[in-house]
Order: structure tokens, then C-alpha cells, then sequence
């Protein structure tokens, strides 16, 4: 869940910031999959373990489906009704 209090987003926004500045306009997979892979891999520097790996990969299991339950699907459904349905 990405909805954490804003006095906990206030030191990583800026991080975020940051980050987003350096990212290319286009062709930004690659970056975006190192940058989400290293954070990862420092996550599990200081304590590896079933546990740790686990809710690690439900975090991200679940900001992918977040990603697309708020971005993704509301612009299927715009897709939807500029070019008629499939279903």
C-alpha cells in the first residue's frame, strides 16, 4: 500500500525527485528495472531471508497491481470509449 502518512513520504520525495530528473523521457525500462532492482538487492543486503524476500516481492506484486488498478485500467476504459469495445 503506497498511501503511507506525509510525514513519512516527506524524506523520500525529494530521493524520488531526484531520481525521476535522470531518468530519460523514453526507452526508460531498462533504467527503471535497474533502479527497482538495486533498491531491492540493498533491501536484502543487510538481512536476507525467506521473510524479508517475501514481503519484499509482495510489495512489489502489489504496487504493480496498484499501478494498473489507478493508471493503467481508467485509460483502457478511455481507450474503450474513443475506439469502441472488444468485449
Amino acid at each position: 500500500m503506497p498511501y503511507i502518512k506525509p510525514e513519512d513520504r516527506a524524506p523520500l520525495d525529494a530521493l524520488i525527485d531526484q531520481l525521476c530528473a535522470v531518468l530519460p523521457a523514453e526507452d526508460f525500462a531498462g533504467q527503471v528495472n535497474y533502479v527497482v532492482s538495486n533498491l531491492c538487492a540493498g533491501v536484502l543486503r543487510e538481512k536476507k531471508n525467506y521473510a524479508r524476500i517475501n514481503e519484499l516481492v509482495g510489495a512489489l506484486e502489489c504496487a504493480k497491481l496498484e499501478l494498473y488498478r489507478r493508471v493503467a485500467a481508467p485509460y483502457e476504459d478511455m481507450k474503450i470509449e474513443q475506439n469502441g469495445d472488444v468485449y
